[in-house]
């Protein structure tokens, strides 16, 4: 049977997707091609206000093709991150790519891009189905009476020219049915990353995990509680450090130390509100790389995102790889499927320091219990990878060319 041909339009090669795409295109019935509107993440670029050079460590065009599209926009100076707004980047010849290639169907990732929305356009007018995947989520973004009203009427233009949707997850899922869209149509692809890799390299961590500690200052017996992400209010890392402070003496805790891993405008603010706390209680392991990460997972005991607002938080994924207990708050999409109170972690209410005390507690205050939390997590992600998502990718391409395709 002739191979079904499916392209894939994103902005820009995203590390955590690398691996799916090659998965995808290794699918023996699947002829894979993907297009980006930049590419600037392939090489060493500068991000951030405090100017932290950022070069992935990972392949990301190979086992896969490829083509970065012509732009319109102006392209920005090498070496500098990219904005990526409704405009930019806007690409142009997609049209004359899907010709070329003879398309069955079309996977674009994102929808608030107005070169994709041309994409989609281009795609019905030659018929080529269109699956869509993105990760808004109820609570993604803040909006008004107003503004979901307008939602759900862009949304109504939306699926005329959507065949399929790709949720990453259940909060996802309900924002597409929110919206009007019909659960038929929607199908599970979940967000995840690499767990093999995450996995490994956190099982070649643990070799040297009593040397990273004794560096730290560490004691072994002490449980720690790691934060990743940049101190910045919207991740909410003054939070935890005062939820900590309420709980830290607690005998049951075993005297835990609290780790951040990041850097930011907060961090001077949390280092003088540290220092109020016994010596050693609070470490400040600063900007780590993707190469760094998996090393503080293996590190800690549990993990806290106490954002205010993300849509998904990938990190949830790469520290359950490690085996790792999870404490999130209310506001992260990727709680509701991912951290499982009672089973791996907590769920706190988000801005509730008293609620994020008490996760701690409970997750920190049985050492038998903190450890099978931990099993728990790894069993958890090992069902939500790269696996299922070709698994929903198939299953939709299967829908919409029953008899030609086999899920």
């Amino acid at each position: 049977m002739e191979k079904l041909r499916l392209a894939y339009l994103v902005t820009h090669p995203i590390p955590y997707q690398a691996p799916l795409l090659r998965m995808v295109a290794a699918q023996p019935d699947i002829d894979f091609h993907a297009f980006f509107g930049t590419d600037f993440t392939t090489r060493p670029f500068v991000a951030g206000e405090f100017k932290q050079k950022i070069d992935w460590d990972v392949p990301l065009l190979e086992g896969y093709a490829s083509t970065t599209l012509a732009r319109l926009d102006p392209k920005p100076p090498e070496g500098v991150l990219e904005p990526l707004t409704v405009w930019r980047p806007f690409s142009t010849g997609f049209a004359r790519e899907l010709d070329r290639g003879g398309f069955d169907a079309l996977w674009i990732h994102g929808y608030a891009h107005a070169s994709h929305w041309a994409a989609i356009l281009s795609a019905k007018k030659r018929g080529i189905k269109v699956l869509l995947r993105d990760e808004a989520t109820p609570i993604s973004a803040q909006r008004s009476g107003a503004k979901r009203l307008a939602k759900r009427i862009f949304f109504e233009t939306l699926k005329r020219g959507v065949d399929a949707y790709l949720a990453i997850g259940e909060l996802n899922k309900r924002y597409y049915v929110e919206n009007g869209v019909d659960p038929a149509r929607i199908f599970p692809v979940p967000y995840a990353v690499d767990n093999d890799r995450f996995a490994a390299q956190a099982a070649d961590a643990a070799r040297t995990r009593a040397a990273f500690k004794r560096e730290l200052g560490i004691a072994e017996g002490r449980p720690v509680v790691l934060f990743v992400a940049k101190l910045i209010e919207r991740k909410r890392p003054r939070l935890l450090l005062d939820a900590f402070a309420k709980v830290r003496a607690n005998p049951a805790l075993r005297d835990p130390v609290l780790a951040f891993a990041g850097d930011g405008p907060q961090r001077a603010e949390l280092e003088t509100l540290a220092a109020a706390l016994p010596p050693g209680s609070v470490k400040f392991l600063g900007f780590k790389g993707q190469n760094e990460l998996p090393a503080c997972y293996d590190l800690c005991d549990a993990f806290v995102l106490p954002s205010g607002q993300e849509a998904w938080g990938l990190v949830v994924n790469e520290v359950m790889c490690a085996g790792r207990a999870v404490i999130c708050s209310d506001m992260i999409g990727a709680a509701p499927d991912l951290c499982r109170p009672g089973e791996n972690g907590a769920i706190f209410r988000t801005d509730d320091v008293d609620d994020l005390a008490r996760a701690l507690v409970e997750v920190l205050g049985d050492a038998d219990r903190l450890a099978a939390y931990g099993r728990r997590s790894r069993a958890i992600v090992d069902r939500w990878s790269f696996r299922e998502d070709v698994a929903g990718l198939r299953a939709a391409l299967g829908a919409l060319f029953p008899g030609r395709f086999a899920p």
